[in-house]
């Protein structure tokens, strides 16, 4: 079968600068470096059923997980690449309890980057999408290191985000304010090729994506609104179909292409939320609202949340504009479904 044409992202990053006169180049050779990360990664997880790569290290990240071997090359991947550029003041990773700091000997750049360096690395062995998740920001200190300050800031700061999939085919979506971009990568030319332009999110969907496993932990709030979904209500268009991955990027990315919502709600288990704001939550929330979704903790935008710490956690209702707003009605006690009796799954209303 024979490829379409279509243009390379080193390419697409230059048209993209030149839409900028002031631009340096400093941030068209970051968004490159990350590329080129993406690439080396790809490379061992399609082999990962035939080299020494599966498996723990032995080790526990800063969150009690066990940390899976590839996790480990990812990051030290992208340190390694992204600390040599010159471009950054500092790195945060969620593999790291503190600070990433640039590669010793190297100057000190204007941005930072907060990633996330294998998301979904449970499932590596079962073959299921795993993902890279990354946020880029201005630095905002002055002189010297970059400090945690830089890395704690608000994602509306962002001026990139964007990750990479890995799975049947492996893409890279990324947006810089300016809409969102998919590129799907080519191993037979090793490059990364425009596939999908200005991607636009359905402003509603028809896909709810949760772990309902956590059901009994939810508030009640949470579970009438899963339980909203699934009723039976042809005026509503439900019941909405159930789809998890449990893999954030696969399932996010599913849901920004086809409509839904993705909610990973606060529990009695996790009174503060699972997913990570600067990692997680902040990168993928700017993707969805540049394709005209959104993303919320339930009471505020994931965007305006300011982080104290590396590591915080959040609720995340994310996907469709219309099913978020929606979600945030149930949460605050404001959707007109809850002034009826409660519905069963499966029930009228």
């Amino acid at each position: 079968m024979e490829l379409k044409t279509a243009l390379p992202l080193s390419q697409f990053i230059l048209q993209q600068e030149d839409q900028h006169p002031e631009a340096s180049g400093e941030f068209t050779d970051l968004l490159m470096e990350i590329a080129l990360a993406a690439k080396m990664i790809n490379r061992l997880v399609v082999r990962a059923g035939l080299v020494d790569i599966i498996g723990e290290t032995g080790e526990e990240n800063v969150h009690g997980e066990r940390v899976q071997r590839l996790d480990r090359y990812a990051h030290e991947t992208l340190h390694r690449l992204l600390g040599s550029t010159g471009q950054l003041a500092v790195l945060a990773s969620e593999e790291d309890e503190g600070i990433v700091p640039v590669l010793q000997g190297r100057r000190q750049g204007n941005y930072v980057v907060n990633f996330d360096p294998l998301d979904g690395s449970s499932n590596i062995g079962a073959n299921v999408n795993i993902g890279t998740i990354f946020s880029i920001l201005p630095r905002i200190t002055r002189e010297g290191n970059g400090t945690m300050l830089d890395c704690l800031q608000p994602g509306q700061r962002q001026v990139a985000a964007g990750y990479v999939m890995y799975g049947s085919s492996t893409m890279l979506v990324y947006t810089t304010g300016s809409g969102v971009h998919g590129f799907t990568y080519e191993p037979s030319i090793g490059e990364f090729l425009l596939s999908e332009p200005n991607i636009r999110t359905p402003a509603r969907g028809h896909i709810y994506s949760t772990n309902e496993g956590n059901y009994t932990f939810w508030s009640d709030e949470v579970r009438r609104y899963v339980d909203w979904l699934k009723s039976e209500d042809a005026t509503n268009r439900h019941p909405y179909t159930g789809r998890y991955v449990g893999s954030l990027v696969a399932d996010f990315h599913r849901n920004l292409l086809y409509g839904g919502i993705f909610l990973y709600p606060a529990s009695r288990r996790t009174p503060n939320g699972k997913l990570r704001v600067l990692y997680e939550a902040a990168p993928l929330a700017f993707v969805a609202e540049q394709a005209g979704g959104a993303a919320s903790d339930g009471l505020r935008r994931i965007m305006d949340i300011a982080p104290t710490s590396l590591h915080e956690r959040t609720p995340l209702f994310l996907g469709s504009i219309k099913d978020v707003r929606e979600c945030e009605e149930f949460l605050q006690g404001r959707h007109p479904a809850l002034a009826s009796p409660r519905s069963e799954p499966g029930g009228g209303g």
